[in-house]
């Protein structure tokens, strides 16, 4: 999907609507390991294949905060707001994990816009992010691998 400019009163506007769906983003061990070392998160499963088969995976799989850290870079590519004085990262209402992200999948968010609220400056935009998993033979997982609410702050 292209990256559409928006201004403030068009993503107001969009509320709640679809904003569009991103395109495939390799997690390779390159990737994990690189987020590990930034993290500190060095559980076993995310850098050793062989622990993470002997707790039931298939081989290493990647941070499920890495999969969340993703959605600022996915956002971007969807949408920019062209007339704000600032944007922050609000916080999230909720966010969960629902399947393991395997080394050398990709995923894609989904974005909707649920609910657009007033702050004290500008607007708190309620997004739902919804973090698709292809696996590495090219199957879609029926779940996301994460579903979080965001809450993004656009200031005038």
């Amino acid at each position: 999907m292209a990256r559409r400019e928006l201004t403030l009163a068009e993503l107001r506007a969009l509320e709640g609507q679809d904003l569009g769906t991103t395109g495939w983003h390799l997690l390779d061990q390159d990737t994990i390991t690189a987020f590990a070392g930034t993290t500190g998160d060095t559980e076993r499963i995310h850098l050793d294949a062989g622990t993470a088969r002997a707790q039931g995976l298939d081989g290493t799989i990647a941070h499920g905060l890495l999969t969340l850290a993703l959605g600022p870079m996915f956002l971007q590519g969807l949408f920019a707001v062209t007339d704000h004085s600032r944007v922050l990262n609000y916080g999230f209402d909720k966010v969960r994990f629902l399947e393991p992200v395997p080394v050398d999948s990709s995923i894609r968010m989904a974005v909707h816009l649920a609910k657009v609220r007033p702050i004290n400056g500008g607007s708190a935009f309620h997004l739902t992010q919804d973090f698709e998993l292809k696996h590495p033979d090219g199957t879609v997982a029926e779940r996301p691998a994460c579903v979080a609410e965001a809450v993004v702050a656009y200031f005038d």
